[in-house]
């Protein structure tokens, strides 16, 4: 009896805890049913939340890709512009660059004639000139053969009257010598 007690006990001890685990497994299935349902509101939370920042991305991809498109219009317009005004400068500077190069080819002509009556006048001064120092040359030579002449001259006279003078002298040293 001892033995049926202690297996009746033991029944009891059994059916109780399969009893608590029964309870057990009920509860934890709640807990888990519990979980599933905030998983599932977490999923669908997140859900949303991602289905927000996707459409805010796709928002801004669209937003930038409008600025993208305008910056590309802008930049299109801004070299176009400044295409037509580098034209336009270039043109400017082709008609200038002509003007410049008839204006010197015009002064090349006008240096040309001054330059040639330069000459035509420098050759003529020059011819000039010459004709000058040859005269002036033969005035010279001339003024040197008149100068040696009358060198000449002065000299033959001078050495007439010395020889006078010599003869003056012996003259007069003669007179003076018997006195």
């Amino acid at each position: 009896m001892a033995a049926a007690k202690t297996e009746n006990i033991m029944r009891e001890d059994s059916t109780a805890e399969v009893r608590d685990l029964q309870r057990a497994v009920v509860e934890l299935r709640g807990e888990l049913e519990m979980m599933h349902v905030r998983q599932k509101a977490a999923v669908q939370d997140v859900l949303r939340e991602s289905s927000r920042e996707i459409a805010q991305l796709k928002s801004a991809i669209a937003t930038l890709r409008d600025e993208l498109e305008r910056a590309h219009i802008q930049r299109e317009q801004a070299v176009q512009h400044a295409v037509a005004a580098s034209q336009s400068e270039i043109q400017q500077l082709k008609e200038i660059a002509g003007s410049l190069r008839t204006a010197l080819e015009r002064a090349n002509v006008e240096n040309k004639a001054t330059v040639q009556a330069a000459y035509t006048a420098s050759t003529s001064e020059i011819g000039q000139l010459r004709a000058i120092a040859a005269t002036l040359r033969e005035q010279l030579e001339m003024a040197v053969f008149d100068k040696e002449n009358a060198l000449r001259d002065e000299r033959t006279a001078a050495q007439g009257e010395i020889a006078q003078l010599h003869e003056m002298i012996s003259a007069m040293r003669k007179e003076m010598e018997p006195h």
